[in-house]
């Protein structure tokens, strides 16, 4: 977000009127408070991650290390909500939460999700100079407001302890409650110093905050393309689904009336003398509507194949597997899916088989397919020449780039001379 676009702190905004600020309003109050909670909230907060990032440093050899550090990490995302909230101490303005939200997600989907995104890592970095920096000077803004209190209430302390002799600074005795003033006009002046310090140290750590525990202008413009993608995709497959019941209700059922109707026209014309040649004709005409026919079938199949819909991915694959030039193995054992997943993983697929048949030269292709984890894996290998470039056309580009629209990842592992093996990962949730 630039920072003309950035709303102001509304604590230094205060701070303009120090006649208001001072005597009423309640905003000194409020910056002590929130200063004070801070210590309490960044000092244990501190050791902990101190703790955490220390054993995993001492530890990473014994195979554990990581797990700390990455739980130090982790640990600092409830502590980012903690802080948001307590902001509103002193910030009118809500932070917003920049996490993508993961509802009824498991244990092991919430922190590998959270561990990849940029918040988390802000949000370490925040809690960090939470415990370094700002739980530090708050502590040393509390004292010295506890100080000045003290030498504000000295004339009732010097007045209780009477006749004894009080030393409110060091070699400088007090025998009585008016000689005690002096020590009232110091709290106050320390009072209006706290006040002012305690605003300036909150106003900055808001600063922090909206920089940090916030989400960012790049991360919303990301989110909204992305949205606006898969709208794109979404829109996409509908107008798929529409041309595949206009080709099938349509198109290929005039194809199928026609081949009937030269169908009768033949056996019409064999039974007139002479027409051989005229038969011979409508014959040769039904032959290619039937030509047709079967490839407007395997269009329509190729768009959005009926089986995928009603019997589900492992199906779907094994139907193309049946037809393809290359003899190919199926071992998928995946239960339904959601439709977006699957359709993601069947057209992965048989890009996947076309190459290998245009361009590998391969005479055995293997497609295997698990669901771990709440993610549906595949693998397509190959006993071709290898050497497949990403680079070198559109074909592993696109489905890279279908594959990471459902947030998933494609790896391709293609030496020269083979195999070549093709990975896709695709969380089922779609």
């Amino acid at each position: 977000m630039a920072d003309s676009d950035e709303p102001p702190v509304a604590v230094w905004a205060a701070m303009r009127r120090p006649g208001r600020f001072l005597l009423r309003s309640w905003w000194p109050w409020r910056c002590w408070g929130y200063l004070g909670s801070g210590f309490l909230v960044g000092y244990p907060a501190a050791v902990v991650l101190a703790l955490l990032v220390g054993l995993g440093v001492l530890t990473a050899v014994a195979g554990i290390g990581l797990l700390l550090l990455l739980a130090a990490v982790a640990a600092a995302v409830p502590l980012g909500s903690l802080e948001r909230r307590r902001l509103r101490c002193v910030e009118p303005l809500a932070v917003a939460d920049p996490h993508t939200s993961l509802a009824g997600a498991g244990a092991a989907a919430w922190l590998r999700t959270r561990l990849r995104e940029r918040a988390t890592w802000r949000e370490f970095g925040y809690a960090a100079l939470l415990g370094v920096v700002f739980a530090p000077a708050g502590f040393g803004v509390v004292g010295l407001l506890s100080f000045s209190l003290l030498l504000v209430a000295a004339p009732v302390f010097v007045w209780a302890v009477a006749p004894d002799t009080v030393m409110l600074v060091p070699g400088e005795p007090v025998s009585g409650p008016l000689e005690a003033l002096g020590g009232t006009a110091a709290g106050l002046a320390g009072l209006v110093v706290t006040a002012y310090a305690a605003a300036l140290l909150a106003g900055a750590q808001v600063k922090a905050a909206r920089l940090l525990l916030g989400p960012r202008e790049e991360d919303a413009r990301v989110l909204e393309l992305t949205r606006s993608r898969i709208r794109l995709v979404d829109a996409f497959e509908a107008e798929r689904r529409r041309i595949e019941r206009d080709l099938h209700d349509g198109a290929q059922q005039q194809l199928v009336a026609l081949s009937m109707t030269l169908g009768l026209a033949e056996m019409e014309l064999g039974k007139v003398p002479g027409a051989a040649d005229a038969a011979a004709l409508v014959a040769r005409g039904r032959g290619e509507a039937q030509r047709a026919l079967t490839q407007l079938r395997d269009l329509v199949r190729g768009i959005h194949p009926q089986v995928l819909t009603d019997h589900g991915l492992a199906a779907a694959v094994a139907e193309v597997a049946l037809r393809h030039p290359v003899p190919v193995s199926v071992d998928l054992d995946v239960p339904r899916l959601a439709g977006s997943v699957e359709r993601t993983a069947y057209f992965t697929v048989t890009e996947a088989l076309a190459n290998a048949a245009k361009h590998s030269g391969a005479s055995h292709v293997a497609v295997a397919g698990r669901v771990e984890g709440g993610r549906l894996t595949l693998t397509v290998t190959d006993d071709g020449c290898g050497g497949a470039d990403p680079g070198a056309g559109a074909g592993l580009a696109g489905l890279a780039d279908r594959v990471a629209m459902s947030r998933g990842r494609l790896v391709v592992s293609s030496p020269v001379g083979g195999p070549t093996e093709l990975r896709v990962e695709v969380p089922c949730s779609g």
